[in-house]
């Protein structure tokens, strides 16, 4: 039984060796021809033969350089293992296949390439309205630079697209970038900012390789119009209490913070909320309130100065509204908790000018501490503004003394002018074409400078607002876009508005367009040249009959 077994595993060799020498000696590689690998992976080559049992394998560089590879051969197969791939392996490999006097050759071309991570979006800080900012998309690690393109988007806008064409004097990874400085505008809140890379590496597919990074949009607003409001006054008793409430604009909505200023000027903080309440104030209760509006973008602060009296107190002045050019306001000078009333003089003036003053001679009734008050109507001008309102009120207790007991209140006068001579200036035109972008720029003039508010009348009358901006721009105009804008200057003293028609064209339209200024032109011409012939056409017949000169007939004396 076993000289069977090894005569038929004999007749089973010799039958294989004759069939394999039958076969012609052919060689293949896997990739056939080229293979395209990154930077940090790993790769194999393969070479395979037919035709031979026992080949024998070797592998080179075309240029004889080092593999920088691991070379592992069996039977009719040889793999060559790049791990990891570096600059050093971009070569064309050869596999010869060696079998007893035939030896063959096949090729296969490695290229490498770098593109190992998403791009990079880098802002120059925080966006805030109308401010500048720049927006850097960064590309890390790239090779080969030469074929790369990068976008850089701001939603569907393509803010800036660049190709990197420089001609690479060496094997490196390079990381490369794109800068943009834009102004951000409120309606940006929420839009994506998108980094787009793509690296043409490979010519044989058709889409390059392609990396994204998106970033969305946070705008912010700096803490703007801090206003405080006082309750009941800035001038208090003592014992009394006051309640100062502070707000501020801004985006994020700012935080609060309360503050009374030092001596050495340094600021002893009080308080993290938006109202500040004083109890059984004191005479060292005295001094300069402030109030910080604060998120990340700044501050804006606000001053109130806080006086507190002893009992009696100082008069005090009170305007029925802000003073407005050319608008009737009415002060009031009171004097608190005077006795006896019966010799209580007032007197209102305006810078040094009297504007009327009282004397209280009513019989008293009672023994009781009264509140007296003198009333003035009168009508601001710009001159006004600066000069000082003062409320002087004397009281007669001691007839032995010349001169009264005396106090005295001031307020400056700030005149408020309501916003007017508002304009507005429209660019290009009024009637653009779909597609198009329009600025709408409006101004306004008034005391304190009037605040803007671009709104944008609906079809049923109603304003929807748009912005706060002097300037309202819109961007890729849509056939929609067309309607009545309204601008509004707006200040203490009251409002203005100014509206204009925008029109969108369809493109299909645009060519049978004719505005208004070539038809004024057109019928300019039409009038002035027949005028001109009408002109030639008496003068030469004048000369023809003969016409009176002055300057002939005085010739004609001399």
């Amino acid at each position: 039984m076993p000289g069977k077994m090894v005569l038929f595993f004999g007749v089973s060799t010799l039958l294989w060796m004759m069939i394999a020498a039958s076969q012609a000696f052919k060689i293949e590689t896997f990739p056939e021809s080229r293979s395209l690998a990154q930077i940090g992976d790993s790769v194999s080559l393969t070479c395979t033969t037919t035709g031979c049992a026992s080949p024998t394998f070797s592998w080179r560089t075309q240029i004889d350089s080092p593999l920088n590879g691991k070379v592992r051969s069996e039977g009719t197969t040889s793999t060559l293992t790049m791990d990891p791939v570096s600059f050093e392996n971009e070569h064309s490999y050869l596999c010869t296949a060696t079998c007893e006097s035939k030896k063959l050759e096949k090729g296969i071309q490695v290229e490498i390439y770098s593109f190992p991570k998403d791009p990079e979006i880098h802002l120059s800080g925080p966006l805030e309205v109308g401010e500048p900012i720049t927006v850097k998309c960064l590309v890390p690690d790239v090779y080969p630079f030469d074929r790369l393109e990068v976008d850089l988007l701001k939603g569907d806008y393509l803010m800036k697209k660049q190709d990197f064409l420089e001609d690479m004097d060496r094997k490196s990874l390079e990381t490369k970038s794109l800068e943009v400085t834009f102004i951000p505008v409120i309606e940006d809140i929420g839009k994506l900012l998108v980094c787009r890379a793509k690296l043409h590496i490979d010519e044989i597919d058709s889409e390059p390789k392609e990396r994204e990074t998106t970033k969305e949009l946070q705008v912010y607003i700096s803490p703007k119009n801090t206003v405080i409001s006082v309750n009941p006054s800035t001038r208090l008793q003592e014992g009394g209490s006051v309640t100062m409430t502070c707000s501020s604009e801004g985006l994020p909505v700012p935080e609060i913070f309360w503050s009374k200023k030092q001596d050495n000027g340094n600021l002893q903080r009080l308080s993290g909320n938006a109202t500040l309440t004083l109890i059984a104030m004191r005479m060292e209760d005295s001094g300069i309130y402030v109030c910080e509006g604060v998120n990340q973008i700044g501050k804006s602060r606000k001053e109130v100065e806080l006086i507190v009296q002893a009992f009696p107190r100082d008069p005090e002045i009170e305007l029925s509204g802000p003073p407005v050019n050319g608008r009737p306001v009415t002060v009031s000078c009171k004097v608190p908790n005077v006795y006896p009333f019966d010799r209580l003089e007032i007197e209102l003036l305006k810078g040094e000018t009297m504007m009327k003053n009282k004397e209280f001679l009513e019989e008293e009734d009672k023994k009781s501490l009264e509140t007296k008050s003198l009333e003035m109507t009168f009508i601001p001008t710009m001159e006004d503004t600066g000069k000082v309102l003062v409320c002087q009120a004397k009281l007669h207790i001691d007839e032995m003394e010349f001169e009264p007991k005396q106090r005295q209140s001031t307020q400056p006068l700030f005149v408020n002018v309501a916003p007017r001579d508002i304009a507005v200036w429209v660019s290009p035109s009024s009637i653009v074409e779909e597609g198009r972008s329009v600025n709408m720029t409006c101004s306004s003039y008034g005391l304190p400078a009037p605040k803007i508010l671009w709104s944008r009348q609906l079809k049923n009358g109603d304003l929807q607002p748009l912005s706060e901006n002097t300037t309202l721009a819109l961007i890729s105009t849509k056939l929609e876009d067309s309607g009545i804008y309204v601008c509004e200057g707006i200040n203490l003293a009251g409002k203005s508005r100014k509206e204009v028609e925008l029109v969108i064209q369809g493109r299909e339209n645009s060519k049978d367009y004719f505005s208004p200024e070539l038809l004024v032109l057109y019928c300019a011409s039409s009038l002035i040249i027949p005028a001109i012939g009408m002109i030639i056409y008496f003068a030469r017949k004048a000369n023809m009959k003969g016409s009176y000169s002055l300057v002939e007939a005085q010739k004609s004396k001399v």
